[in-house]
């Protein structure tokens, strides 16, 4: 598990980016997936995430997780859900201790918010598309309006794909350019023609700074190189492999 260290700092917050080490999944999902959407076994992904959540609650604890669309919606979690009942959103907020706000990814960006003197926590999928269409700022909305304010909103953006595993086509650099010419910062020439290399982390990095938070921290890692650590959607469909595993990033308030 990778704790960030603007978070791991706050007393009554709890959170966990987790790897793939140290589950029950095998194969493809070896060993720690946490996606219910894989076709994996569902008995080992829900022992995978009870594990996660035991990592991180001295206590008991529910996860609570979205249907992920690569959308710009977040919504409150006033009480905890069944997975088949999860709403279709990118981004969850929550006042309400012990419950866990679950993220999960294979590539893109789990950002993790937390404003410790309101207790309001929230969690974002940020991929490409979420992050382009306003999903960071739409979960710091959220929370401003349970009482959070943004001044003092600390976030943590963990593992995903880094800027040199990112080759994209000119039509995915020319949406960027459409929202706002600036946005070519973020890309640089790549070893193919017309085939730039995207900095996600960057991206988001400096969509949440635009936020004016209290504080914005970004993790190194990189989830298409690092097999040992993570699962990757990139690297499963560059090698045509049929499905890849879900990790999970989660934080919670502690009651």
């Amino acid at each position: 598990m990778i704790r960030l260290e603007s978070l791991a700092a706050l007393p009554t917050v709890r959170h966990g980016f987790f790897t793939r080490i140290g589950g029950v999944s095998s194969g493809i999902y070896a060993a720690k997936n946490c996606g219910f959407g894989s076709g994996d076994n569902p008995e080992n992904v829900a022992r995978n995430r009870a594990r996660c959540i035991a990592e991180i609650a001295n206590g008991g604890a529910a996860l609570v997780t979205a249907y992920q669309v690569h959308s710009p919606e977040a919504v409150i979690v006033d009480a905890p859900w069944q997975p088949e009942d999860a709403p279709q959103v990118d981004g969850m907020v929550t006042s309400r201790p012990n419950i866990a706000l679950g993220i999960l990814t294979a590539d893109c960006a789990p950002v993790l918010f937390a404003d410790p003197e309101a207790g309001v926590i929230g969690g974002a999928h940020a991929g490409w598309k979420g992050a382009l269409d306003g999903v960071l700022d739409a979960t710091v909305e959220t929370m401003e309006s349970i009482g959070a304010e943004r001044g003092r909103i600390v976030a943590a953006v963990g593992p995903c794909i880094a800027q040199d595993s990112y080759e994209v086509g000119p039509e995915f650099r020319q949406r960027f350019l459409d929202h706002a010419a600036a946005n070519d910062r973020y890309f640089r020439p790549g070893e193919r023609p017309d085939h730039p290399h995207f900095d996600l982390k960057g991206y988001v990095a400096d969509r949440l700074r635009r936020l004016e938070l209290g504080g914005v921290e970004v993790d190194g890692h990189d989830t298409v190189a690092e097999e040992d650590l993570f699962f990757s959607y990139r690297r499963a469909t560059l090698r045509g492999e049929p499905d890849y595993g879900r990790g999970l990033s989660a934080i919670m308030i502690e009651s």
